[in-house]
């Protein structure tokens, strides 16, 4: 006898600590997923009842009566399917990363997390204690063994699932972004539904939270190992994957219209033109997400003429749209024609709100009052960050005043050897760019263009910004290569440093020299402080500043090997 199974992926962007509001949204995706695909099952994303991550909110006292009142409302909603939906459980003083089965208005099974991540920007092991059993639900005839996200990365819960005799896998997770991720989750999944001879459906959650970017891609592999459906990247999207269930053979067969993937074919890493896209769209969706989630009606940022602050507003038009977006141009004495001439060619088309405030009188101001401090002492780098600072000023008086949020707009390349100003264009309240090297935010114009080309569109961010040479112009002919070596090569010692984690001789081992890779290695190191003052930004890659890299800043340690 032949049975057929609905099962809904619901790949939902949900708000970290609104339990009624997430437990809002689920009621309308299951209604929703059983109306207009006749699910038989939803699933939902890990830990969708609070969001993913709730950091300490996990430690608040209400926390286990608030989940109780949410599960109470899935319940009582009697929706005519399954329902797996992940909370925290607090349990006889302790708190799991849980699942439950909602079916005919009770919950019919619960699961507790077995592998809990405490890498990177995970620290489960900080709130959960793990789960020690496998669990297996019995769905219209068909074992479904279900698991949680981490879960699939540990041999022994998928090994405990098929020695249960799971037909199907169901895996829930909250699995964020890197530019190859992806291809890492496919080869993952390629991998264990062969191993098991299960098939395995992943469902992801998606949208940003603060500097984490969650991009949805929910999938499903056969049992042969074939990835025979992925769901959309960055968006929100209810996936009905449909089950044919022979009772005379062991596992059930998928009916999906996806060309199949098999774990051989799955690359090592994605393309550069994939990765400037999916970092494009990664930035948008967390800028947005930021804004909309901390309910900012708009944002403002200081636009330089130079290419880091001309990539910042496209990306914020992209997300927001143009009349939610404020550049301000504030130019000084060293400030070029061509900068302003630039920058005001850049805010007209793209139509954004667009004004100039010269900092000359501000600047002065400070120089008066700050004279007999200074008297005697020999201009410095003082002189520069005071331009800077009034820049920062301006910026955050009129955030104060209008309500907008400041965008900073300095690279991964910048900040990592502090080539910035602390208070002054660090001064803001969230940074698009703050993962993405210097060379990265090149490749990212030129994309963004290619885009608009293919529009049959101008180019977004002018040409002669990409190829003019980057100058923070603070002082007469200053260029970013005066201080720092070409951005070519100091991003691959970034690279190698920060990413990599190599040492310094294992740098130079690779051809550079040494002289050059302690100097930038010692700028890394004693810029901790100033990164730790810095706004949150998008992460990238799987070492980025902020929860990924946790050094020091009182620290003695000698780079070397």
């Amino acid at each position: 006898m032949i049975s057929q199974l609905t099962i809904v992926m619901a790949q939902l962007n949900l708000l970290v600590g609104d339990i009624p509001g997430n437990t809002q949204a689920i009621l309308r995706a299951s209604r929703d997923a059983v109306s207009k695909h006749k699910a038989d099952v939803v699933v939902f994303p890990e830990l969708s009842l609070t969001g993913y991550p709730a950091e300490d909110l996990l430690l608040r006292p209400s926390l286990a009566n608030r989940i109780e009142a949410a599960l109470n409302e899935l319940c009582q909603a009697q929706i005519p399917a399954y329902l797996i939906v992940g909370y925290p459980l607090t349990q006889n003083g302790l708190l799991f990363n849980a699942l439950s089965v909602i079916h005919n208005g009770s919950i019919v099974t619960t699961y507790r997390k077995q592998s809990l991540p405490n890498y990177q920007v995970f620290d489960e092991r900080r709130y959960f204690q793990a789960g020690n059993s496998p669990c297996i639900v019995d769905i219209k005839g068909l074992s479904v063994a279900l698991t949680i996200c981490e879960d699939l990365w540990d041999p022994l819960p998928i090994r405990q699932a098929s020695q249960a005799g799971a037909g199907l896998l169901i895996n829930i997770n909250a699995s964020p972004f890197h530019t190859d991720k992806l291809e890492q989750r496919q080869r993952l999944l390629a991998r264990r539904a062969f191993e098991s001879g299960t098939p395995i459906m992943y469902v992801n959650q998606v949208g940003g939270q603060d500097e984490l970017v969650f991009d949805g891609n929910s999938m499903v592999a056969d049992s042969e190992g074939k990835v025979t459906v992925v769901g959309p990247a960055f968006a929100e999207a209810l996936m009905p994957v449909v089950f044919r269930i022979d009772n005379a053979l062991a596992r059930p067969v998928i009916d999906a219209h996806a060309e199949g993937v098999t774990p051989d074919s799955v690359p090592m890493a994605p393309t550069a033109s994939v990765v400037e896209q999916r970092c494009y769209q990664a930035m948008m969706l967390g800028l947005r997400d930021y804004v909309r989630k901390n309910r900012f009606t708009s944002v403002i940022l200081g636009l330089s003429g130079g290419i880091d602050s001309a990539l910042t507003l496209a990306i914020a038009v992209d997300a927001l749209g143009a009349e939610q977006v404020t550049a301000l141009m504030m130019p000084f004495t060293y400030t070029s024609d061509l900068s302003i001439r630039l920058a005001a060619a850049q805010a007209e088309r793209l139509g954004v709100h667009y004004d100039v405030i010269p900092i000359t009188d501000c600047y002065q101001a400070f120089a008066g009052a700050l004279a007999a401090q200074f008297a005697g002492l020999p201009t410095d780098l003082t002189e520069q960050n005071i331009q800077a600072r009034c820049r920062g000023v301006m910026l955050m008086a009129i955030s104060n005043k209008k309500g907008a949020l400041v965008l900073t707009t300095g690279n991964k390349s910048e900040i990592a050897v502090g080539y910035s100003t602390l208070y002054g264009d660090m001064a803001g309240g969230f940074n698009v760019l703050k993962d993405a090297s210097k060379t990265l935010v090149y490749r990212l114009a030129a994309y963004r263009n290619a885009v608009a080309a293919s529009d049959g569109e101008d180019d977004v961010i002018p040409v002669e910004v990409i190829e003019r040479a980057p100058s923070a112009e603070l002082a007469p002919g200053q260029k970013d290569d005066d201080s720092l070596p070409p951005y070519d090569r100091l991003d691959q010692i970034l690279a190698l440093y920060i990413e990599a984690d190599l040492s310094a001789d294992a740098i130079v081992a690779r051809g550079f020299a040494q002289e050059e890779v302690h100097r930038v290695l010692r700028l890394v190191d004693i810029n901790e402080y100033k990164r730790r003052q810095a706004p949150i930004g998008v992460r990238l890659t799987e070492r980025a500043f902020g929860r990924d890299r946790r050094y020091p800043i009182t620290q003695g340690w000698a780079a070397g090997e």
